[in-house]
C-alpha cells in the first residue's frame, strides 16, 4: 500500500525546500535527477518569475502531475487559498488520464472560492515519455481591473443623442485646406475642378456648405476662383 510520507516530509520542511517532497523520490543514487524533475524544476523557475512580476494580480501555480493527491509544486501570489501539497485540479485529473488533451487552454472564465472572477490559462507540460507530468496555470484577479475598465469606459464615452455624425470637425478651414478638398473631389472625378460638369460642380459646392466651409468670409470667392465660376453661382449651388 502507497504511503504519503514522501508529501509529509515536503509539508514538514520550509517552502524554500519544497523539493524535498516532490523531487526527493526522483534523485538517482548517483545524486543526479531525471529528466522530467529536471524539466519540472525549470519551469519551477519561470512561476517564479512570473509571480514576481504581476504581484498581487495574477496567481501562478505550478502543479507536478505526477501525484495528483499532492499536486501543487509551487504557488506564488496565492489568491485562491490553496497551498504547496494541495491536489490537483479537474483539469490537472484530465491531462493526466489523456495525453491528447489540449496543452494549452487560454483565456478561460474562471472563479476564485470567494467568487472573485478570473481570467484563466493553462499550460501543460509533457515529459520524455509524452504525458503529462507538470501544468503551469496563470489565474488572473480581474476583479481588481474591473474599477479600471469601468472608469475608462466612462472616460472614453461620447453622447448618444446626438448619433454617429460628428457635430463638427476640428480642423482649420483655410484657403489652403480648401483647394485640398476641391482638387481631390475633382481628382476622385478625373478631372480638374473647373472641368467637372455642372451637376458635379453643384454637388461639391453643397458639401462644401454641409462641412461648414462657409463659414468662412473668404470662401465664396475661393470657391468660385477653383471652380471657374462667379462668386453668385457659387451661391446658387449651395441652395
Amino acid at each position: 500500500m502507497k504511503t504519503n510520507s514522501t508529501c509529509m516530509e515536503g509539508r514538514m520542511g520550509e517552502e524554500s525546500d519544497r523539493h524535498s517532497g516532490h523531487g526527493s523520490d526522483r534523485v538517482g543514487l548517483s545524486g543526479s535527477i531525471d529528466a522530467d524533475e529536471h524539466l519540472i524544476r525549470e519551469t519551477e523557475k519561470i512561476a517564479t518569475a512570473l509571480g514576481k512580476m504581476f504581484p498581487g494580480l495574477c496567481e501562478v501555480v505550478l502543479h507536478d502531475l505526477r501525484d495528483s493527491s499532492a499536486s501543487i509544486r509551487t504557488i506564488e501570489n496565492n489568491l485562491s487559498g490553496r497551498a504547496v501539497g494541495d491536489s490537483a485540479t479537474e483539469l490537472g485529473l484530465r491531462r493526466i488520464n489523456d495525453p491528447d488533451y489540449p496543452s494549452v487552454i487560454q483565456n478561460y472564465a474562471n472563479q476564485f472560492p470567494d467568487g472573485r472572477p478570473v481570467k484563466s490559462t493553462s499550460i501543460g507540460i509533457k515529459g520524455s515519455a509524452g504525458r503529462y507530468i507538470a501544468a503551469l496555470c496563470l489565474n488572473l484577479d480581474v476583479s481588481v481591473l474591473s474599477p479600471v475598465t469601468l472608469a475608462l469606459s466612462n472616460l472614453v464615452a461620447t453622447g448618444s443623442e446626438h448619433g454617429e455624425e460628428p457635430l463638427e470637425s476640428l480642423r482649420d478651414r483655410n484657403a489652403r485646406d480648401l483647394r485640398r478638398v476641391v482638387e481631390e473631389h475633382a481628382a476622385a472625378r478625373g478631372a480638374a475642378p473647373r472641368a467637372l460638369p455642372k451637376e458635379a460642380k453643384r454637388e461639391l459646392v453643397q458639401q462644401l456648405r454641409h462641412e461648414g466651409y462657409f463659414e468662412s468670409r473668404e470662401a465664396a470667392q475661393t470657391i468660385a476662383d477653383l471652380l471657374g465660376v462667379s462668386r453668385a453661382t457659387v451661391y446658387n449651388y449651395s441652395k
